[in-house]
């Protein structure tokens, strides 16, 4: 058919497109992409074995590869750009399977399938699964692999779960892919797991149990899923195309189809043909065999039971193919066996094909058209659909990674050889699957082969994803459907997309002074910080639109590309010393030149509208109509088309700062005759893209162009008048906004039907002193200065605000000028400016504190005009650029001040973002906690407040050229290298946390937090904890002996305010007091710590203080009176001076002392105390104490030894002591004992980053695996421990392990001396990974993981402990999975206060409702043995190193010095709750026709608290399934 073609004719292209209903993939296969080779109990594959066996490519492991396993919203995000039909990916065996066999299923594995699946389905992309790509689990491959028959029903039962679980979702499946290459290279040559070297008996044996694995599969869901699930099977054989050498030799004919045979016959004939082998491969065979003394190759015989079953055993051809073979005859016969031999064949190349960086891969296009002929003619026909399941070139590691040509050419080429078989050779193709979505781990070469239409860097730990060239490429080869014949013009009828409804805004009168908007510092300015602070969970309104926003001179470049005209951003740039580095916008982001990849990547992002700005003087070089440049218009066409056609609407500017300067030239904005001049511009762009345009933009923040450009002079055109030009500048934009709306209104909305609106700059003004009216005043000034400046002539009577008229006309007069410096309309010009706008849009970064201040009159100056002074608050996180701090409640005020001030217009947020100012920021952590506040924060006014607010756009779409600072800042979402020509975009994480906003159109609370009503478990223990040192005070009462917290309270400027706990509550003296607070509470247990030296004075029992004893006798008596069971803790931090003197816990004698010391407590108390404590806190003994020094005894001089020293002594101290109870006591006292360990909660700080979540998993090991592990698992330090402190000792030159070893025997005495898991715990820190300098010796450089919180999540009175109840439960269950469920009990949790006292404590309420409720969480889903719960702290104490400058406590304690409390007998208002709640749990509130109250959240829009809290904790036991999860009431 081929033989008569000329290279004319054979390398021609066809303009066409495929059929209709073509489906167009790309692809991946798990052990490429997935990483986490060992993560959540995956088991081991084959591909792990060899790449640890370092058989790949120097040394390199598919370990993390691209870290897929952690990023499914990352490929789903790329996924989105590139917009294909079907995703081909695989399933790994041993991550569903961990063993091979369905003994052990791997939930976790399962769970990351799941998720994948659905969120391709929630993209309109098709799952095209695989069965097996090549991971085999090495338990299985251990058996034999696929040379041993029992694999075949481990496969079967494998798919059988995966169509069962992923079946009703999943409707193309592969059951093997390229199984030549499993037999050929894995078993033949040995290249590829399980690197075996066999190709005359093992390559064919393999295939052989393959074809019957395939077989099985596809009857199996023939017979068992297919009638329900409707789904297709088939299988991916990979083949070349083999072209005779020389077609005129029949010997090269015929050896050519021995090729083909042998490489797509030996899997395809039995399968599409007979059943059976092809008879060309049989014969080869038998005559091999034949002509050799010995057997040369077994090719094993299919019963005719098996053929019959084997043959149609495929409901679609997957087909996959490279490159191409020119193929002889073979010269030399040998008997050796060997591919080649065996098939009598010799493979050749032509030079004038050109090499891929593999050497097996060169570019021979024709090849497909003909290999597509061939299996359609041999094996499908018309009856069976071929699938071109992968095709594509890898290229190497080296030169442009971004800029792959030749991978473009390699796909037009490829898919128009496809696209001609389809219509010239009446080929049934039904798919196109480009290899590969990513660059990945490609088996031996590593990862020096780069298949990906994504760039990874492999060498970032954030494994980057960047779109290459031949991502865009595909894209729109992808949207045409092929290569249509000429491009498509414009639809005259676009596609439907969301648009703001036209609506006519109310007259509303001029602003009073202040303005009626006051109201907003009434109610919000009194917040507390929890009220405030307190995070929203919802959605917004049903049609919010969602976008990003660019401008024209920010991100275009082509400054004078294809005749464009000169900006005053083109010449002030261009002077050397007016901008950052001499930063141009010359070039930017190329976006002049980029459309389809700002499209592509828009697609990603999923937003619904962009916001871009029109060149001015690329559509109008000279600024005026009598020059039109047509390549402008063409770009921005373009970009229009490609928007409607994706459903983005396009929100256009007109003027984005950058005038024509030739219009400069002509004084500028100074100059009445750009009114007119503009008007025209605008005119011209309605007329040409108002059909599709339906969101227009006058002006870009006004106030910018008046004050930077005309008043200090930042700006071009840097006119520095600062008195009077802003004012006439402003003067003129009004007036041409208003020219302009009156244009659209008149000459356009009836047919075009859009909006127009202008978009003034704010930042929220907060008074400093809020009962100030002074201030207040100030603030509502400050405002109307910025934004009512040109808002209050548009939106209210035509006119500036009376506060700005006001100002200017009396400072001009002072300052002795005939009339004011703010220009005064006329009344014509009043009516005509009023109401020109459809919407209020506005951009916003930042906040500002305002005072009222009396400036100076000269020089006169718009900025001295408002009379106030400007701050911020030193606490407001930076950020990369100056003067915008992130100041999140700012954005809910500031809408609700533009709802009370202009009538609640239709808003729209049009910029809001935040810079870095790093040139790397892909993990882009600020970002994301940025957009997370801000969002919510509109989220609240949407939602609680009725602002009328209907979309919000992020600042911006991509890294971009920022005015004067240049490129320093970077605000994108997509990092943009602009020191690469080709100006790569990378998303960050910030672009997929905003995609998954704009999905979920806002943040709705996430199932795991939904309010769980039940209760715990009858005899569930409800505590409450103090400490000795803490509350009792009497430092030197009655023989106590001194503690190293009284030498270190005694030593300056160790603790705040140089407090002390010499009297703290006085409880030595107050032990009646402290019982009735405590009977108040209702609590079942009392959890308090014996003072060491109050009971003996020197640390030993040579001396017994009996009066100190006595105390504690009488404590516990009372406490038993009151049915309140005592918890005592042995120590808890106050060790003997006497016994810190001689070394304190740094000599190993203390253990024999703490022992002696706990034998007379179990003497003495241990009939009335059935539950103790040894050890409270040991970390904070051993880290604060002896590492960094902020604990006593204040150590800090060998951070990389004494804290280790330390808690090896403290471990074997506790195991004593456990051992003494245990041998002595128990039988007689029959009481518990354990150890307390304390824990915050580490989450990864980029939950998508295999490193940071390593780093997690550091911190809990080194902190709270520290102490668990020897008590709770082997009676040894855990291996993360060991590895990471024995690895950089050795580097540091030490001969050993800075961390202490057990003896043998040490370690059997330590397992297992526990009776219960005490855990304190308070709050959750974000990990990341920290590299310390090598030589440095302590915890935190062994440990090397940085912490961080999330700006979103409560703060506290101490700066360390944010509210963040999640982390409870995790903890709770952490320790459950890692310690093999042991009895567990809180023994602290709380929160602090700092500030004046207030008994309606109501974050402490939240803070203690909210983890309570996590608690029971755990109990009720997740099968924590929890016992019992301890609030810390009963009253008000001394807080360790802050001294009594943070409360913590659930009663009030007055502690001025004196040890006087007041109001004893009355607790918090939160006490009433702990009242009602020990003892039971949580059920429905009783609330009437009200079940949603449970979820108010706290602040303006709360219930009242008191009355509330009794209601949520008067609680049952019953739990109705009515209940409405409500997270927006």
């Amino acid at each position: 058919m081929f033989a008569g073609q000329s290279e004319l004719e054979r390398d021609s292209f066809l303009q066409d497109v495929f059929p209709g209903g073509f489906l167009w993939g790309t692809s991946t296969g798990a052990f490429n992409i997935e990483g986490a080779w060992a993560e959540d109990g995956k088991g081991e594959s084959i591909w792990d074995q060899f790449g640890h066996a370092g058989h790949a490519h120097l040394n390199q492991t598919a370990d993390v590869a691209c870290d897929s396993y952690y990023k499914t919203s990352y490929d789903i995000f790329l996924l989105r750009g590139l917009h294909p039909q079907l995703y081909k990916l695989s399933v790994s065996w041993p991550r569903i399977f961990p063993t091979g066999t369905n003994e052990t299923i791997n939930s976790k594995g399962v769970d990351y399938y799941n998720q994948l699946i659905d969120q391709l389905l929630d993209s309109h992309i098709e799952p095209m699964v695989t069965l097996f790509h090549w991971d085999l689990p090495q338990a299985l491959q251990a058996l034999g692999g696929w040379q041993n028959d029992s694999v075949i029903d481990a496969f079967v039962s494998y798919a059988d779960f995966c169509f069962s679980t992923f079946g009703d979702r999943v409707k193309l499946w592969i059951t093997f892919h390229e199984p030549w290459v499993i037999s050929y290279a894995g078993y033949g040559t040995g290249e590829h797991p399980p690197g075996i070297a066999d190709p005359g008996v093992a390559s064919y044996k393999v295939a052989h149990t393959i074809l019957k694995a395939h077989a099985k599969v596809w009857h199996l869901y023939n017979d068992k899923y297919r009638s329900q699930q409707l789904g297709k099977v088939g299988l991916v054989l990979n083949s070349d195309w083999a072209e005779p050498k020389t077609p005129a030799s029949s010997e090269d004919v015929r050896a050519s189809e021995r090729y083909l045979q042998f490489m797509l016959g030996w899997f395809a004939h039995p399968i599409f043909v007979n059943g059976d082998y092809p008879e060309i491969l049989k014969a080869q065979i038998q005559a091999v065999n034949q002509h050799c003394s010995t057997t040369v190759a077994q090719l094993p015989v299919f019963t005719e039971e098996e053929k019959s079953w084997v043959k149609g055993t495929a409901d679609f051809f997957g087909l996959s193919h490279y490159t191409s073979r020119l193929v002889s005859a073979g010269a030399n016969e040998t008997c050796a066996p060997g591919y080649e031999s065996i098939g009598n064949f010799s493979l050749h190349v032509d030079p004038s094909w050109p090499q891929a960086a593999s050497s097996w891969i060169h570019v021979v296009p024709w090849g497909l058209r003909r290999l597509l002929k061939f299996v359609s003619q041999e094996y499908t026909g018309t009856k069976i659909p071929i699938y071109i399941a992968g095709n594509g070139v890898p290229t190497g590691d080296t030169g442009d990674l971004i800029n792959d040509t030749l991978r473009v050419d390699y796909f037009r080429r490829y898919i128009n050889e496809a696209l001609k078989a389809v219509k010239h050779d009446a080929v049934d193709v039904r798919s196109y699957v480009a290899r590969s979505l990513v660059d990945g781990f490609e088996g031996p070469l590593g990862y020096s082969l780069k298949f990906g239409l994504h760039h990874v860097d492999f060498e970032d730990s954030n494994r980057a994803r960047t779109p290459k060239a031949s991502a865009y490429f595909y894209s729109s080869v992808i949207e045409k459907n092929g290569f249509p014949s000429e491009a498509l013009g414009r639809s005259s009828a676009p596609l439907v997309f969301d648009r703001p409804a036209p609506s006519k805004l109310p007259n509303l009168p001029a602003s009073e002074v202040p303005s009626k908007a006051k109201v907003v510092w009434e109610k919000f300015s009194s917040q507390t910080a929890f009220e405030r602070d307190m995070y929203f969970h919802g959605t917004f309104p049903e049609g919010f639109t969602w976008g990003v926003s660019s401008s024209a001179y920010q991100i275009e470049g082509g400054w004078d590309a294809d005749g464009k005209g000169p900006s005053i951003w083109d010449t002030f740039t261009h002077v050397p010393g007016n901008v950052k580095n001499n930063d141009t916008g010359d070039i930017a982001c190329d976006s002049y030149h980029k459309v389809e990849e700002d499209i592509y990547l828009l697609r990603a992002l999923g937003v619904k509208n962009y916001r871009f700005s029109l060149s001015w003087p690329r559509i109008f070089p000279t600024g005026r109509n009598n020059s039109i440049n047509n390549h402008g218009v063409d770009y921005y066409n373009r970009l229009i088309d490609g928007l409607v056609a994706n459903n983005i609407t396009p929100v256009v500017t007109l003027y984005h700062w950058d005038l024509p300067q030739a219009l400069q030239d002509i004084g500028g904005w100074e100059n009445d005759a750009l009114i007119d001049l503009f008007d025209s511009f605008a005119d011209f762009c309605f007329q040409t893209f108002g059909d599709r345009v339906k969101f227009w933009i006058t002006f870009n923040e006004p106030y910018i162009i008046a004050w930077l450009g005309y008043g200090q002079g930042m700006f071009p055109p840097n006119v520095q008048d600062p008195g009077s030009a802003p004012y006439r500048v402003a003067h003129i934009l009004l007036k041409a906004h208003a020219r302009v709306y009156h244009t659209y209104d008149d000459k356009y909305r009836a047919s075009q039907g859009g909006v127009i609106a202008l978009c003034p700059y704010i930042h929220w003004a907060e008074p400093k002193s809020p009962s100030d009216p002074r201030d207040v005043e100030a603030a509502d000034r400050y405002l109307q200065f910025m934004v009512g400046w040109f808002a209050h002539p548009v939106f209210k009577n035509g006119d500036y605000p009376e506060a700005m008229k006001w100002k200017v006309g009396n400072r001009s007069e002072l300052q002795g000028l005939p009339s004011s410096r703010l220009p005064a309309f006329t009344a014509e010009e009043r009516e005509y400016i009023r109401g020109t706008a459809d919407v209020f849009c506005f951009n916003t970064y930042t906040s500002k504190i305002i005072t009222h201040s009396t400036t100076r009159l000269k020089p006169p100056s718009y900025e001295y005009d408002q009379e106030v002074s400007i701050s911020t608050d030193s606490s407001w996180p930076y950020s990369g650029l100056e003067g915008h701090r992130p100041v999140a409640w700012g954005l809910r005020r500031l809408l609700n001040w533009i709802k009370e001030e202009y009538g609640n217009p239709p808003i729209y947020v049009i910029e809001n973002g935040v810079a870095v100012n790093t040139a790397l920021d892909v993990d882009d952590n600020a970002r994301i906690f940025y957009y997370k506040t801000y969002i919510d924060e509109a989220l609240k006014a949407s939602r609680l407040d009725g602002v009328n607010l209907k979309g919000y756009n992020a600042w911006s779409l991509m890294d971009n050229f920022e005015w004067t600072d240049g490129y320093e800042p970077r605000f994108g979402l997509l990092q943009v290298d602009f020191n690469n020509p080709n100006r790569p975009r990378t998303p960050k994480r910030s672009a997929v946390y905003y995609a998954e906003i704009i999905r979920n159109n806002g943040i709705p609370l996430p199932k795991e937090d939904e309010f769980l009503y039940g209760e715990f478990p009858k005899n569930f223990s409800w505590s409450v904890a103090t400490a000795a040192y803490q509350i009792e005070g009497g430092w030197r009462a009655d023989g106590k002996g001194l503690s190293i917290w009284d030498k270190y309270a005694h030593t300056p400027l160790r603790i705040s305010n140089d407090d002390t706990g010499d009297v703290a509550c006085d409880s030595y003296h107050k032990i009646e007091e402290d019982v009735e607070m405590l009977k108040s509470l209702k609590v079942s247990h009392y959890r308090f710590s014996i003072s060491w030296p109050r009971v003996l004075p020197d640390g030993t029992t040579r001396y017994i203080n009996e009066m100190g004893l006595n105390y504690y006798e009488r404590l516990i008596d009372a406490l038993l009176a009151a049915n309140i069971k005592p918890q005592v803790t042995l120590y808890h931090w106050d060790l003997p001076q006497a016994l810190q003197d001689v070394g304190g816990w740094e000599n190993d004698t203390i253990i024999q002392r703490f022992k002696e010391y706990a034998e007379l407590l179990f003497q003495r108390l241990g009939d009335k105390v059935k539950f103790w404590i040894t050890l409270n806190e040991p970390y904070n003994t051993a880290y604060l104490g002896h590492g960094v020094g902020t604990a006593a005894p204040g150590i800090s001089t060998r951070p990389g030894r004494a804290p280790y020293v330390v808690g090896h002594n403290l471990i074997k101290a506790h195991a004593e002591v456990w051992h003494l109870y245990n041998e002595t006591y128990r039988a007689r006292q029959g009481g518990l004992i354990s150890i307390t360990i304390s824990s915050d909660w580490a989450e990864p700080r980029n939950p998508h980053k295999q490193e940071d979540i390593e780093a997690s998993r550091r911190f809990m090991q080194f902190l709270l695996g520290w102490f668990a592990h020897p008590i709770f698992k082997n009676g040894d330090y855990n291996e993360v421990m060991k590895r990471r402190i024995r690895e950089r000792s050795l580097a540091q030159g030490l001969s050993q392990s800075r961390l202490p070893e057990f003896t043998e025997s040490e370690k059997q005495r330590i397992k297992g001396t526990y009776d219960y898991f005490g855990l304190n715990h308070y709050t959750t820190v974000l990990t990341y990974n920290l590299n310390f300098p090598g030589a440095v010796q302590s915890y935190d450089s062994d440990r090397g993981v940085a912490t961080v919180s999330d700006r979103s999540w409560l703060g506290s009175g101490s700066t360390w402990l944010k509210v963040t109840p999640f982390g409870f439960r995790k903890i709770l269950r952490w320790i459950k999975e890692e310690y093999n469920n042991p009895p567990v009990y809180v023994t602290e949790n709380g929160i602090s206060e700092r500030g004046a006292f207030v008994f309606n404590d109501t974050q402490r309420m939240h803070y203690y409702r909210s983890y309570i409720n996590e608690a029971l969480k755990a109990v009720v889903h997740d099968g924590v043995d929890l016992q019992g719960y301890t609030a810390w702290t009963l009253m008000d104490n001394f807080e360790w190193a802050v001294g009594f400058d943070e409360r913590p406590s659930n009663g009030p304690t007055s502690l001025s010095g004196t040890g006087a409390r007041s109001d004893t007998n009355r607790p918090h208002s939160r006490s009433s709750c702990h009242r009602e709640l020990f003892g039971i749990g949580f059920d429905v509130p009783e609330c009437g026709n009200r079940p949603v109250c449970a979820f108010c959240s706290f602040g303006s829009w709360s219930l009242g608290l008191g009355s509330f809290w009794i209601q949520i904790w008067k609680i049952s036991q019953k739990i109705p399934k009515t209940i409405t999860h409500g997270t927006e009431k």
